[in-house]
């Protein structure tokens, strides 16, 4: 973390802050801010305090660490995409044909060596503080509060060391932990998570499962953490292969878990299977809050820490963040691994205002009609990408898929109702749009091939589309056209709803020479120039079993739902910072963001 420090201060990529600030909510909504930026800097916060509790830390906060590409590029060792070459080579290494063969293999056999992590009998550096029995104090740690609705402090860069029982599977996953009090983490195990997998089997068998979590470190091993490699497999041989060294590793005081020796802080304890407790509300990376519910939670045993530890953090909420520099690194080097189960697979994309698992862009090389439609079913049964809610295939003669501008283009001209897909399938237990929960709509898009005709179409301005509009419904705030010069013109609507989206689509029916895609949003909060916040509202609020519709032309209702459409779930609110905190903070001099900053952003 030093070197990294110092290579940061070098290359003006590190903002120091030294004015005291609160880990509630002021530190995070300046991170937040920061990262949002052209070039965001990563920042180092001296003097954390807890105003309300009355708490000075004497642990910095470091936030932003993936702050940009060439921070990202520099933590991981190398770029990403050379990463992926090495990958499949090895993929694809044949049995050598003759002694020449041999001697050309051993530099990459001899690199795999470095790949195992290695356990030390000594204590390591993240040990060298130790806290005890009555000794053990969360409160000692700068937890912060990110949102005004959260149900509390939560850790929020937490690296989770797990074991199966029979100890012969570890695991490392990053999830979220929530404070409760001086000696209690809540666990965010998602159903799908291998430490899931293991907590299953220690409450099958009756006993307590042990666990660790590291904060700090090199921040790789959190990058790790968040890796989505097959099951049983250890997160840390990513590590060992990415930077061609073996991670070192210490044994945990209180338990039999391992964990890096040069980590900043460790926090050991257990877990009790037999019980449960109300975790959240938090303000998640999807943009919206993950509602409560019952999940298990470590009683902790022990925490140790460097002599002078610094306490990692991150801020989710709406994009752009610092995971879109971190899933940008994942989406690149796992590109081999995909393609082995998708052969003509070129290249994909997961933009982060789609968030991720929302959507995704892929380009390939068809063979066959329906080839497009085989890859949907093969990307929904692999791994985590069954929880890709929406994708959209084009293929070899597409421009770059990061092209946002070209490649939208070349999805509308090709975008036909008839070579839409729409499935059902399990999707994120944070997705809050589906009718059930980790059940929900999937939206197949087939935009290979030939360019298709706009046909019964006239354009017509936004003023007199909107005009024509509001004569049907009143409803109706605002309107906005985009690419009108493709094959199936965008549309968008705000409205503020008193009736199902259905109805409204029905009665515009009359207007469908002037429509070809029609998206309805709800008026508030919305604003219909920002097309980048556009694309988030629309991954996050559509279940595409029940909100899209292919006739009398193609529309997508991403309003909130609830009693009118018989939506019986909760429906979460977006993460928004506190109007006072971003005042006070810019009255201080720590923000510069204006108005138009803040409604770009939906702050």
């Amino acid at each position: 973390m030093n070197e990294l420090l110092e290579w940061l201060k070098q290359t003006d990529n590190l903002r120091i802050i030294d004015e005291e600030l609160d880990v509630e909510l002021e530190i995070p909504h300046i991170a937040y801010v920061e990262v949002k930026k052209p070039k965001s800097q990563v920042l180092l916060f001296t003097k954390p305090v807890n105003k309300k509790r009355g708490i000075t830390y004497d642990i910095p906060v470091i936030m932003n660490l993936f702050a940009n590409f060439e921070v990202t590029k520099h933590i991981l060792s190398k770029d990403p995409d050379e990463v992926a070459a090495e990958i499949e080579k090895l993929l694809h290494m044949k049995p050598p044909g003759g002694f020449m063969d041999k001697l050309s293999m051993l530099p990459r056999l001899f690199k795999l060596k470095n790949v195992f992590p290695k356990k030390l009998s000594k204590k390591g550096e993240c040990q060298e503080v130790v806290y005890r029995g009555e000794e053990v104090d969360l409160d000692r740690l700068p937890i912060l509060t990110t949102w005004s609705e959260d149900g509390g402090p939560f850790i929020t860069m937490g690296q989770v060391y797990t074991t199966s029982l029979d100890g012969q599977m570890q695991n490392l996953g990053m999830y979220r932990l929530q404070q409760y009090d001086k000696r209690h983490l809540g666990m965010h195990w998602q159903i799908h998570k291998d430490s899931s997998h293991f907590f299953d089997q220690y409450k099958d068998a009756g006993k307590k499962m042990p666990v660790s979590v590291a904060i700090g470190g090199d921040p790789t091993y959190i990058w790790c953490g968040q890796a989505p490699l097959p099951y049983g497999i250890f997160e840390l041989l990513l590590y060992g292969f990415m930077k061609n060294k073996n991670p070192q590793l210490v044994k945990s005081l209180t338990n039999d878990i391992y964990i890096p020796k040069d980590v900043d802080i460790v926090i050991e304890g257990e877990v009790d299977p037999s019980q449960m407790r109300i975790e959240g509300p938090f303000g998640d990376h999807t943009g919206y809050y993950t509602l409560e519910e019952p999940y298990p939670f470590m009683k902790v045993t022990a925490i140790t820490m460097k002599k002078k530890p610094i306490y990692q953090a991150t801020v989710v909420g709406k994009p752009p963040l610092e995971d879109k520099y971190m899933g940008w690194a994942t989406e690149r080097i796992f590109l081999p691994l995909l393609k082995t189960t998708a052969p003509e697979l070129i290249d994909y994309a997961m933009p982060e205002n789609g968030v991720f698992h929302n959507l995704i862009l892929a380009k390939m090389k068809p063979h066959y009609r329906g080839h497009a439609k085989q890859f949907m079913h093969a990307f929904w049964g692999v791994g985590q990408m069954s929880f890709v809610k929406h994708a959209i295939f084009v293929d070899e003669k597409a421009p770059e898929l990061e092209d946002y501008e070209k490649i939208t283009d070349y999805i509308l001209n090709r975008l036909d109702p008839k070579r839409i897909l729409i499935s059902e399938g399990v999707v994120d237990a944070l997705d809050h749009s589906s009718p059930e929960s980790l059940e929900g709509g999937k939206l197949g898009i087939d935009c290979t091939g030939e360019e298709v005709e706009r046909r019964d179409y006239e354009l017509i301005s936004d003023e007199q589309l909107l005009q024509a509009m509001r004569t049907i419904d009143s409803d109706i705030v605002d309107l906005c056209q985009y690419k009108v010069g493709t094959s199936n013109p965008v549309t968008f609507i705000s409205i503020n709803k008193t009736r199902p989206v259905k109805e409204l689509v029905a009665d515009l029916s009359g207007l469908k020479k002037h429509l070809k895609v029609l998206i309805v949003v709800d008026a508030s909060k919305n604003h219909l120039d920002t097309p980048y916040m556009l694309v988030w509202r629309v991954a996050n609020n559509i279940d595409a079993k029940r909100d899209i519709a292919l006739e009398p032309f193609i529309s997508v209702d991403a309003t909130n739902k609830g009693k009118l459409e018989g939506f019986d779930r909760r429906w979460p609110g977006d993460v928004e910072c506190d109007p006072e905190v971003l005042e006070r903070l810019r009255e201080r001099g720590l923000l510069e963001i204006d108005e138009e900053f803040k409604r770009t952003f939906l702050l």
